[in-house]
């Protein structure tokens, strides 16, 4: 019983140091400023390019958007298989900058799909969910969307959201919640239903339906 209860502290700073060699791998390819503790610091970009979403046009011109209000809804996620060293890292980006990245039927559709390929992938080792949109992870439900939905429709619109959360906190893979600005109702609850999350410091976190008085439906 001694030698267990000796041993389990070097097991438990071993698990730790695996760890965070896990995350600061999987973030190495996420975005500027991402730094965990200790030694490990991610590739920069200048934080004002990033947070304005620029990028260099064609052939050197002037400065230019790196993401349109016109998105194909099969572009709203996007999904990476990372090669070399990263091999068996898939990251799931969100990517409806017009609407803050909100969950509208078609991207839970899509969440759901790529979800139900990879949980029997055998190939894959670690999923990260993050945001292709400067600024923003997931602002929650589409409410402009719900809005024009009819009273019959909401009630299996807030069932498929849960549905996917609940799928994803099921992987049988260590999932990962990269955040970047806001996380809000059902945005935060996609990042709590991952089993580990890192947050940028421009990251806000909250559970805005509590203002209303209801609770969060989609987690």
């Amino acid at each position: 019983m001694a030698v267990a209860a000796s041993a389990a502290p070097g097991a438990l700073g071993t698990l730790q140091a695996s760890r965070a060699r896990l995350v600061a791998a999987c973030c190495a390819r996420l975005g500027p400023r991402w730094r965990l503790p200790g030694s490990w610091t991610c590739p920069r970009v200048d934080s004002t390019i990033w947070a304005r979403g620029w990028t260099p046009a064609a052939g050197g011109a002037a400065w230019q958007r790196g993401y349109s209000a016109e998105v194909k809804t099969e572009d709203e996620l996007r999904v990476r298989y990372l090669e070399e060293e990263n091999r068996g890292i898939v990251v799931l980006g969100i990517n409806r900058a017009y609407a803050k990245n909100s969950l509208s039927k078609n991207l839970i559709k899509l969440l759901s799909k790529a979800v139900d390929a990879l949980k029997s992938d055998k190939k894959v080792r670690t999923i990260i969910v993050r945001s292709e949109v400067p600024g923003i992870f997931c602002a929650g439900a589409d409410l402009k969307e719900r809005a024009k939905m009819s009273s019959s429709e909401v009630g299996p619109f807030v069932s498929k959201i849960r549905a996917m959360i609940n799928e994803i906190a099921n992987l049988p893979v260590p999932t990962i919640a990269a955040i970047d600005g806001l996380a809000l109702g059902g945005g935060l609850e996609l990042a709590l239903a991952c089993d580990i999350r890192v947050a940028a410091s421009s990251a806000k976190m909250g559970l805005v339906e509590t203002k209303l008085a209801i609770i969060p439906g989609g987690g």
